[in-house]
């Protein structure tokens, strides 16, 4: 075993360095807060639509709560959720059509046992 240490070992050690100086608070670490513009669009999704919160949830299969609080940006919608909002974006109708008549069993983006 050699005890020369690598480039990329010397990068990680500087790098633990760095944030172990900013969980002592030494350092301050650049950061950027970006701004989830999923909310809007859900907004404006549901009012392209003409559809309340309740009517909105009741015809896609979401839960009413879970889409109050992603418009209100409290939550963001998982990657399924944002799956099927971008197939209502595009095909409101196909998401109808996939669910039947009655609507899907399980409300999407509530709490549930899966």
């Amino acid at each position: 075993m050699t005890t020369e240490r690598s480039e990329l070992g010397r990068d990680i050690e500087t790098a633990l360095g760095e944030v172990l100086g900013h969980v002592r608070g030494e350092t301050a670490l650049p950061c950027r807060i970006v701004d989830d513009p999923a909310a809007s669009r859900i907004v404006s999704l549901r009012k392209r639509l003409r559809l309340s919160r309740q009517r909105f949830a009741d015809r896609f299969g979401l839960d009413v709560r879970a889409l109050q609080e992603w418009e209100q940006g409290r939550r963001v919608p998982d990657r399924a959720a944002r799956v099927l909002l971008t197939v209502i974006d595009r095909d409101p109708e196909a998401v109808v059509r996939a669910l039947g008549a009655d609507g899907a069993e399980e409300p999407i983006g509530g709490r549930s046992a899966l």
